[in-house]
């Protein structure tokens, strides 16, 4: 039978992802940063989109600047709820590019003017003021250079600086940097013993054994048997298996255990104290206050531009929307960039209502959360809060993401209030987040000198009407960095 190939015409229906459409999903899904930095690329490539100017004045007196909480809260709400101002329907017009080139000239000019005498030529530059901490290695090559280095011996110390990890160990050997760099190996490990005794102490070690051997050394602990724990028995050290240890050097454990008092006030990682980068900080999306006996949901719109369209391009739609002039490539861009001016103003009112609208029904599902503790959180899906508010969702999921609120129980995600359940004997059942904060109540109330074991906190909760299984609660306890009973063990 031969294939035969036509063409058929029918009609269907299929949807579309249009610019905007997909405009307004991105942000819905943007961080609060983010959104920032989407406004600011916004505003500097359309000429349309201006933010609204604030009308907040610093001429106060400290009275009048305290605020009750209800009050606070009021005046979120009505700034959260009010509307920027809206682009009154225009028809094409031809652009008076004189009259705009004139119009960003004065606003140029009033800007210069109203700096000149001012403030601001008094204010400090922030650029010389802010600075970034030192790293470790810089603080290495500093040292480095105040020793009696020779050329040589530099180029090496600066090398193995740059192989230090932000730990404060040395990455790779010493043999492989002088074959890669063609070093002597003599005088490179010459230049590590000295780095190594450089601040902090243990800084460059090739292992945790070596770190703490060099710190034993520099802080003059050395009695003999402080150095053989840890150059031979490090492994039982770790799994607090003092007896072991004890048993193979043939001394009493309470020796042993004074000897492992003086091992811990060591620094196995020697870089701590630089850390890493500045910290960020979480800047909530939602505030949720307490009123009396109601709750209060209001939006954070603080440091979060306000936008508008220019009032020049406005004044000169109206004046010239009478006019019958054909169509322009300039009144084309013209017309393109208010449209999208419009779109985005939208796409922003209704990304700001839309989380409004889930932080809302979030706490009408989660209230025992916010009125009594984490123990009260309810077992809650997407699904719940998505047919709740007749949305989908992934549209759930893109407003719950890196999105933060602020209670006052705490700042917290609000993917953090979608968790699974966990079943109760009685047939109830109660969050994993709560379980999570249970076990870490348990291990926190523990005897550090006998420690409970995984089974132990199975049975604690079984006790109350929790069915959890023990390979559970290890899963639990390791997602919050708690070590197994045998390395929580305490003995002094």
């Amino acid at each position: 039978m031969a294939i035969k190939l036509g063409q058929t015409l029918g009609l269907g229906q299929s949807l579309t992802m249009t610019p905007q459409l997909q405009q307004a999903i991105k942000l819905l899904q943007l961080s609060r940063l983010e959104l920032e930095q989407f406004v600011e690329t916004q505003m500097a490539e359309n000429p349309v989109l201006e933010e609204v100017a604030s009308e907040a004045s610093d001429d106060f007196s400290p009275i009048e600047r305290e605020f009750t909480e209800a009050e606070a809260v009021s005046g979120r709400l009505e700034e959260a709820s009010s509307i920027v101002d809206q682009v009154g329907k225009t028809k094409e017009t031809e652009v008076d590019w004189e009259r705009l080139s004139n119009y960003e000239e004065s606003r140029h000019q009033a800007s210069n003017s109203g700096s000149k005498g001012g403030l601001d030529d008094e204010a400090p530059n922030y650029e010389n003021i802010v600075t970034k901490a030192g790293t470790l290695q810089e603080y290495i090559l500093d040292q480095s250079r105040e020793v009696d280095f020779s050329d040589e011996e530099l180029k090496i110390a600066e090398q193995i600086a740059g192989n230090i990890d932000d730990r404060g160990y040395l990455v790779g050997s010493i043999e492989e940097l002088c074959e890669k760099e063609g070093f002597d190996l003599e005088v490179a490990e010459g230049v590590l013993d000295t780095i190594q005794h450089f601040d902090p102490p243990g800084v460059a070690a090739r292992d945790i054994k070596e770190c703490l051997l060099i710190q034993i050394k520099h802080f003059q602990l050395r009695n003999g048997l402080v150095e053989r724990i840890v150059g031979d028995h490090l492994h039982d050290l770790e799994n607090r298996n003092y007896s072991a240890v004890a048993k193979a050097l043939g001394v009493a454990l309470e020796v042993i255990y004074t000897n492992v008092g003086i091992i811990a006030g060591l620094e196995p990682i020697p870089g701590r104290q630089f850390g890493p980068e500045a910290t960020q900080y979480v800047i909530p999306d939602v505030y949720v206050f307490k009123v009396g006996t109601d709750w209060v949901v209001s939006m954070n719109e603080d440091g979060l531009p306000r936008l508008k369209v220019s009032p020049f391009y406005k004044d000169m739609l109206k004046e010239q929307k009478a006019l019958a002039t054909k169509k322009s490539e300039g009144k084309e861009y013209l017309d393109d960039k208010i449209k999208s001016a419009k779109w985005i103003i939208k796409s922003m009112e209704q990304r700001q209502r839309t989380i409004q609208r889930v932080t809302e029904k979030i706490l009408e599902r989660q209230k025992d959360f916010f009125e009594y503790g984490i123990q009260y959180l309810k077992p809650m899906v997407l699904r719940d809060i998505a047919d709740a508010l007749e949305l989908h969702e992934s549209t759930i999921s893109r407003v719950t993401t890196n999105k933060y609120i602020h209670t006052p129980r705490g700042i917290y995600e609000l993917k953090f209030f979608f968790n699974s359940a966990i079943g109760k004997t009685n047939g109830e059942s109660v969050a994993n987040e709560a379980v999570k904060s249970r076990i870490a109540e348990i291990v926190k109330a523990e005897d550090h000198v006998k420690p409970l074991s995984d089974q132990d906190i199975m049975n604690m909760l079984t006790k109350e009407n929790i069915d959890i299984s023990r390979r559970t609660v290890a899963k639990y306890r390791e997602q919050l960095g708690v070590l197994p009973s045998s390395k929580r063990r305490k003995p002094f």
